[in-house]
């Protein structure tokens, strides 16, 4: 019983990571309709960001705040420079754009940074004796830590979107950004707040997911897979909806978790093949995922 706890703790302290990043992606689509597949990158050069301000005498807090603005930054000036100009002729090629994000962001954090592994401060507490006994399973602080921040952000999240004015500009930008405009909406500062939200989410799970996940330290190759699980998470629940990313991301977390302790015959590379099997399926059955909401044009 120990060790399933023990290994439950882990799959929700990573699966929270995935509904953070989950809800990121949503943001985006919910707002213009667009899975944005350089999210992880984005996270990933503002983890950078915050650990060289580290490597300058700057509090980790104050680097994470610093990242957040410039992951919020990074948000904006892509959607008004690269997205925009593309989606008003091809909205497909906004996908091939945010895949060659992807290959650009990653080969300029080697470029800025070296292709090193850094080791990365951590942010809550874990030391030996920085737990909590619970079923005779330990739960460290630090994963109670990212549960509460996590909770925070989508408690904060659902508030934007459903009891905010930008939030109902969001969802009429996604369901016809022409009719939006038509009522008065400035859908160009809509589409831009949310990209920039958006990575800004992005931003504060990097800095809590480098120093808790395995090797604990930041390196170029490590948020490839938490995004393959944090789409395949998003996509199961419904990329629209702030309930399906967090059921989804952390149905992936657990189920990681349990099939590294007891299923190891699988490997690393077989999981993500079935997280990638997974979006396959739920795009063929489902489109809409389990939470999601089937829109309807007029035409």
């Amino acid at each position: 019983m120990e060790i399933f706890l023990d290994r439950l703790f882990s799959g929700l302290t990573s699966g929270s990571i995935y509904v953070l990043i989950a809800l990121a992606l949503v943001v985006v689509f919910r707002s213009s309709g667009t899975i944005n597949f350089a999210q992880g990158e984005y996270a990933l050069f503002t983890c950078f960001v915050a650990w060289w301000l580290t490597t300058k005498g700057c509090p980790l807090v104050l680097a994470m705040l610093v990242s957040m603005v410039v992951g919020f930054a990074l948000g904006v000036v892509t959607e008004r420079t690269l997205i925009r100009p593309i989606r008003k002729r091809n909205e497909a090629a906004v996908l091939i754009v945010a895949l060659g994000l992807f290959t650009a962001l990653n080969g300029a954090d080697g470029w800025i940074w070296g292709p090193e592994d850094k080791v990365f401060p951590h942010l809550l507490p874990n030391g030996l004796n920085d737990y909590v006994l619970i079923g005779g399973a330990r739960l460290h602080y630090d994963s109670i830590g990212i549960f509460v921040a996590t909770g925070l952000v989508i408690a904060l999240l659902a508030l934007l979107l459903n009891r905010t004015p930008l939030g109902l500009k969001m969802r009429a930008v996604a369901t016809n950004p022409e009719s939006a405009a038509l009522s008065g909406v400035k859908v160009g500062n809509v589409l831009s707040v949310s990209w920039g939200v958006s990575s800004a989410i992005g931003s504060f799970a990097g800095v809590l997911l480098v120093p808790v996940l395995p090797p604990n330290q930041l390196n170029l190759s490590g948020f490839f897979p938490i995004l393959i699980f944090s789409s395949a998470a998003a996509l199961l629940g419904g990329l629209d909806s702030i309930v399906g990313a967090v059921v989804g991301g952390l149905v992936f977390g657990v189920a990681e978790s349990m099939l590294n302790g007891y299923a190891t015959f699988l490997g690393g590379s077989l999981q993500l093949t079935v997280a990638f099997a997974i979006i396959v399926v739920v795009l063929v059955v489902k489109p809409t995922g389990l939470f999601g909401r089937r829109r309807v044009e007029r035409v």
